[in-house]
């Protein structure tokens, strides 16, 4: 018999199951008369017990191991609980021996979700801690809002056009939404896990995934408050372009990749020369005493949220309608209007059109620069309302990027005319 034996193979996962389970609970159950009943034996042998009833194929034998293991769980409980009343044993015990059972028909899914399981008892306290101590109300008032809109709204909407022009799928646009929400919430844990500790440069990449416009405002007003935080402050700003060109990277992937591919090169080197010109004040900024802020805050704001799904909304259909009477020339319009407010939901706007089949791949490359460039003039007005010096020290990163971005179309010889 042979590793490869699907049996032998099972039986192999679920000893080491048990092993990864047990020795945690063997380490945490105490010497004392009241510890805990299961530690590395009785775990591994649990777990061998039902990977023997998966292999034997027989309902009743697995239910009778599942009853037996239930019961004698139940007993520790009754013995223990006076002193522990934590069911976290006993469930585990429980768990190991259903995995050994799982193992028998599918291995791989068993042994990932063994693993997973001694991650979480192995991170007792750390877990505690966290959700205890570091997890504010607002962190999980928005964990529970990203978690109903992913696993509550999104598979009630209808997945089908609702407008005469085909483009206006709620489903997908709600996908953007999640995906807005994600990015956004991803860089809010970089800013609370790195921002006090590398500065604001770090801050100020991952708070551009969050909104690279109110980032570079932000930046202004501190500089404002603090002069002399204008080199790391001034880093902050240009660096969360970057986010904005990773996070418009990553939506357009997910709505139409031959966009992407025909953006490549200009998101390539827009995001290049933001990393250069940022990179130059962040070694300045290295040396500086980072000050960023690390008081919990939003992951994510539901408003600008649900904002940026109606602007796309809005974009796509009046897009649609533009381009039916003006052609090519009414995306353009219709694009860089709403890149004053959002680079994002223009681009997926017109990434959106290609994917309807309304214009080519090749033609969304002009109208997608364009809002980058208008959504640039914002950024840049938002600098100026800053110090004369700040302003002097972003601006011109501003205006390298947008400038890098359009000799990217120019070199990849996309159609931007």
């Amino acid at each position: 018999m042979q590793l490869s034996d699907p049996t032998l193979l099972g039986f192999v996962i679920s000893l080491g199951i048990g092993l990864l389970i047990g020795i945690d609970r063997e380490r945490r159950k105490g010497e004392s008369p009241a510890r805990e009943a299961a530690g590395v034996r009785t775990y591994t042998i649990t777990a061998l017990a039902g990977a023997a009833a998966g292999a034997i194929n027989s309902d009743a034998l697995m239910a009778a191991v599942a009853v037996g293991v239930v019961g004698l769980a139940g007993l520790s409980y009754w013995r223990s609980s006076a002193d522990d009343p934590g069911l976290t044993g006993e469930i585990a015990l429980v768990t190991t021996a259903l995995l050994g059972m799982l193992t028998m028909s599918a291995p791989t899914l068993a042994a990932g979700a063994g693993v997973v399981v001694a991650v979480l008892l192995y991170s007792r306290e750390g877990l505690h801690r966290f959700v205890r101590s570091s997890l504010s109300e607002a962190e999980m008032r928005d964990a529970l809002i990203f978690a109903g809109a992913t696993l509550v709204v999104l598979p009630l909407l209808p997945d089908d056009p609702l407008d005469p022009y085909g483009v206006l799928n709620l489903r997908k646009i709600w996908i953007v939404v999640v995906l807005i929400m994600a990015i956004s919430g991803g860089g809010y844990i970089a800013v609370r896990l790195l921002g006090a500790r590398f500065g604001l440069p770090v801050s100020g990449f991952a708070s551009g995934f969050v909104s690279s416009s109110a980032t570079i405002a932000a930046m202004a007003s501190r500089v404002k408050d603090t002069p002399s935080l204008l080199k790391p402050a001034a880093a902050g700003a240009v660096l969360s372009t970057v986010a904005t060109i990773v996070q418009l990277a990553l939506l357009l992937a997910a709505v139409n990749v031959e966009v992407l591919a025909e953006l490549a090169i200009p998101l390539a080197l827009g995001g290049l020369a933001a990393v250069l010109y940022g990179g130059a004040f962040t070694l300045w900024a290295l040396k500086h005493e980072g000050q960023s802020d690390d008081k919990p805050g939003r992951a994510f704001s539901l408003a600008i949220a649900l904002t940026l799904a109606a602007t796309l909304a809005v974009i796509l259909v009046a897009s649609a309608a533009l381009q039916s009477w003006l052609g090519q020339a009414g995306v353009v319009i219709a694009a860089g209007t709403a890149g004053f407010a959002d680079t994002h939901s223009a681009a997926v706007s017109v990434a959106s059109l290609a994917t309807a089949e309304r214009i080519d791949p090749g033609q969304a490359v002009l109208p997608i620069l364009v809002a980058f460039s208008t959504n640039t003039v914002t950024k840049i007005v938002l600098a100026l309302a800053g110090s004369r010096v700040y302003a002097l020290s972003v601006v011109p990163g501003l205006v390298l990027v947008a400038a890098a971005a359009w000799a990217g179309a120019f070199l990849q010889g996309v159609r931007v005319f």
